[in-house]
């Protein structure tokens, strides 16, 4: 992987389908980014769950173009894509058949249900240590043709059926997804909600020891085939340390909070001690197509003895200091407010999380930019996105507050603003300075209310402090004859040079 910028966008919400995607990334963003994830791109893509719901994941969606396009990208990007470990479509043409056919079906076995789990009926107690992302539990009543009415399992919504990834036609299932992305040229796989993949009578159902032994084996079978493996799991921060070591990549999602945390108790405490012992071969973001993690900073949710990064107080001042810069319009998408019912993360685009402060949204970007790993850039962020309620209020689902569609228009007039402009140069600057960024780095020795961080090698160094009372910026780069200060949002808009 290289490393250098990378942007997270659905195909159609940024800029209606994948060519225009790949003529933004060699028009207005030339230069800012080395590879892009493009959010599912598979039939369909607007189903239960904005695409992470396939009906058939080897596809690609007619309406946003083919496996040609993605070809294309990858001529010039690095390109990253989802492989939903955990569940597919009520929609796929595999669950159709299994329900019409039962035990005649070719997929016969691929589906979970209680009974394939709880072979012998499952104990009031094992029900409750199932941990799931959403209140209550994780079964879907569905009927088959013959009228046995069967307890499917749905770990996130009723629409999106789980896998049995040990069974035959789950693996088989697998396999051709990964053949698929061979064909296109894909270069990064991402696993999403591989987490809930493996369930165990008597455990919680996540992250058990059997997953991560999948998660290893799965690795190899995509490096096999040129790939690197990205792994997506929202949950206790030592979990994320120990996926580490075993996988290519795991996301940094305890940044997001921290940061917002830092800016709004003004103190670097917290985040410095995360520094000392978060693993260094991740992919960082400050927001993505979900909402801000908060289980990612909490007390373990399966054994509250284990604390989090943050108390209880302070991740429930967290979650009020959200809602109270963006005007209470992130508490109208989150939790009960939202049809998805998330409980692990609050529904707000980072922009408004920090109050449509252009200086302070700035230096949070400067410190993940900084901070050690791949950063990714989602396409609202990119473009400072405000909450779109106008969304949230047609679809009724949460994370829509923050996966506006933005029409060529809109997209003109965005890109022209001073907050976008600085935030481009400064992804270009760090995509020039990726021999840098692959130096050695320190966390500064400063006092609570700021953070300071260094890169550096033998002829360069960059050194960043951000105060985070004043929400403030000091960027010093250093090439030995020469000396450059970056502290405003014009000095950063500069980094692209006078012709910006």
């Amino acid at each position: 992987m290289l490393n250098r910028p990378q942007l997270i966008t659905y195909a159609d919400r940024l800029a209606g389908d994948l060519l225009g995607v790949a003529q933004m990334l060699r028009g207005p963003l030339a230069g800012a980014f080395g590879g892009v994830h493009v959010l599912p791109f598979f039939v369909p893509i607007d189903g239960a769950d904005a695409g992470f719901d396939p009906a058939d994941h080897t596809t690609v969606d007619p309406r946003v173009g083919d496996w040609d396009d993605i070809v294309d990208l990858a001529g010039d990007h690095e390109v990253m894509a989802d492989l939903i470990i955990n569940h597919v479509s009520d929609d796929s043409a595999q669950f159709r058949d299994w329900l019409a056919r039962g035990s005649d079906s070719p997929y016969d076995g691929m589906f979970l249900t209680l009974s394939s789990v709880f072979p012998d009926g499952a104990p009031e107690a094992d029900l409750a240590a199932i941990y799931r992302p959403r209140p209550g539990m994780p079964f879907t009543k569905v009927m088959t043709a013959d009228g046995t009415t069967r307890l499917a399992w749905t770990t996130f919504t009723s629409r999106q059926i789980d896998i049995d990834i040990e069974s035959e036609p789950g693996r088989e299932y697998l396999e051709s997804i990964v053949r698929a992305f061979e064909r296109g040229r894909v270069s990064l796989v991402r696993l999403d909600a591989v987490g809930y993949a493996i369930k165990r009578a008597g455990t919680s159902c996540f992250m058990i020891p059997e997953t991560f032994d999948f998660i290893a084996s799965f690795a190899e079978r995509c490096r096999a085939g040129g790939m690197e493996v990205l792994v997506e799991i929202h949950g206790y921060h030592v979990d994320q340390i120990e996926i580490a070591a075993r996988v290519d990549l795991v996301y940094d999602f305890a940044l997001p909070p921290l940061v917002l945390d830092a800016f709004y108790r003004g103190t670097s405490t917290v985040l410095r001690r995360w520094f000392d012992i978060r693993p260094t071969n991740c992919v960082t973001v400050l927001d993505t197509h979900d909402g801000i993690g908060i289980v990612d900073v909490a007390a373990d949710p399966s054994d509250r003895s284990r604390p989090g990064l943050l108390t209880d107080d302070q991740v429930a001042a967290l979650v009020a200091g959200i809602h109270e810069r963006s005007g209470g319009t992130s508490q109208l998408a989150t939790g009960a407010a939202a049809s998805n019912l998330d409980i692990y993360q609050v529904n707000c685009t980072y922009y408004e999380a920090l109050g449509r402060d252009d200086r302070a949204y700035l230096a949070a970007r400067l410190i993940q930019v900084f901070t050690p790993g791949t950063p990714q850039i989602y396409y609202v962020g990119l473009l400072a996105g405000t909450n779109d309620l106008d969304l949230l209020s047609s679809s009724g689902v949460g994370r829509d507050i923050n996966r506006h569609y933005y029409t060529p228009f809109e997209l003109t007039g965005e890109l022209e603003r001073p907050v976008v402009r600085a935030l481009l140069a400064l992804l270009r600057w760090r995509c020039r300075e990726e021999e840098l960024f692959d130096g050695e780095f320190a966390v500064l020795d400063t006092d609570d209310s700021t953070i300071g961080m260094r890169w550096s090698t033998s002829d360069r160094t960059a050194n960043l402090i951000v105060d985070l009372t004043e929400a403030s910026f000091h960027l010093q780069i250093d090439t030995g004859a020469t000396s450059l200060v970056v502290d405003s949002l014009d000095g950063l808009i500069a980094l692209d040079g006078p012709n910006g």
